[in-house]
């Protein structure tokens, strides 16, 4: 099981935060929960809060900058068309805003780095089908998160917060 991960920084100075993190944290969810025979394609976009705000208002309709946005390519339980056998799945993309996430990790008092690779495993999480709009699916797509993080030396994002799906994502 492979993932391709195509980074790319269309806007902001993104230079305080490791590439190799960024990587790695995808991996590390991808690794999760894909199947051992499963190859995949992310791409990961680092922008700045101006480039993320436009998207959430085209897309979203809400016009202000968000930590984190992932457009899913498919349906991944339900839709595979277009995906051939041997053939990566491009799973979609994940958009990160530098300036929100460097707010929320001081506000919350964590490392740039730690924060940015909550939101890449969160965002990968949210292409490969899970959510948190029910409470249910909120508490299970937490505690994997905190799973794949503790895999890469982070801890719990949500440990601290009174509200800790609110707080920090």
């Amino acid at each position: 099981m492979t993932l391709n991960i195509d980074v790319s920084n269309p806007a902001g100075d993104w230079s305080m935060v490791e590439d190799v993190d960024i990587r790695a944290a995808a991996c590390a969810a991808w690794n999760s929960i894909s199947s051992d025979d499963e190859d995949g394609e992310v791409s990961i976009v680092l922008a700045d809060d101006a480039f993320i705000q436009d998207l959430n208002a085209r897309f979203r309709g809400n016009n202000a900058p968000t930590n984190v946005l992932s457009f899913p390519l498919l349906d991944f339980e339900n839709d595979l068309s277009g995906c051939n056998p041997g053939e990566a799945r491009h799973l979609g993309d994940i958009i990160l805003a530098l300036a929100t996430i460097t707010r929320e990790a001081e506000a919350q008092d964590k490392a740039l780095s730690d924060h940015a690779r909550h939101l890449v495993v969160h965002g990968l999480l949210h292409l490969m089908g899970w959510d948190h709009e029910a409470t249910q699916a909120a508490m299970e797509m937490e505690a994997l998160e905190v799973e794949i993080l503790a895999g890469l030396g982070v801890a719990n994002p949500y440990e601290a917060a009174a509200n800790p799906y609110e707080a920090a994502v």
